[in-house]
């Protein structure tokens, strides 16, 4: 279908302004797919936060090129997820989607400025997700403070426990003699 310039250049800039909220993008090459197909891999894809769309190559190579982010020429059909704001939940989506199907073939991604190939985007995927990442990153920054907070009261309990043993001593009845 042909468009017109003003819709392209409409087009151009809503790609464009895809890849400058994005923090990573996905592609994938589909084949033989449905409206009911697509709609469906919409909705894994903005379970995981992100967002999925039909592209046209060219445009998507332009808006590329204005971004300052090299890349291999699009071909064939294309399928982009711009992973807004979980680029591991977006990769395990688009791997999982390509596994054991000849409809869907991973391209490549982009990210960080570069292209990152199909290899890289299945080493995203097997990231944990952003909320386990920053549960972790947050117990690796409490355990030293706890460990501080340990050891400088540890001295002043210690001390309490003796002044409990002397204060219960006097307490205690003499055994009585026999």
């Amino acid at each position: 279908m042909a468009f017109s310039k003003q819709h392209k250049s409409v087009m151009l800039k809503s790609y464009e302004q895809l890849l400058k909220q994005s923090q990573a993008v996905f592609v994938i090459e589909y084949k033989k797919m449905t409206m009911k197909e697509v709609d469906a891999l919409r909705n894994k894809v903005r379970d995981a936060g992100g967002q999925l769309h039909v592209v046209k190559n060219t445009l998507m190579g332009k808006a590329l090129d204005q971004r300052g982010i090299r890349h291999t020429t699009l071909e064939g059909t294309s399928l982009m997820g711009f992973a807004i704001n979980d680029i591991p939940a977006l990769a395990k989506v688009f791997i999982d989607q390509t596994k054991n199907t000849e409809v869907y073939k991973l391209k490549c991604g982009y990210m960080d400025g570069r292209q990152i190939t199909a290899g890289d985007v299945k080493s995203l995927a097997e990231l944990p997700p952003l909320p386990i990442m920053r549960a972790k990153l947050l117990g690796m920054l409490q355990a030293p403070a706890g460990k501080l907070v340990r050891t400088i009261a540890e001295p002043a309990r210690s001390l309490a426990f003796v002044f409990k043993a002397y204060s219960t001593k006097d307490e205690q009845p003499a055994p009585e003699a026999a």
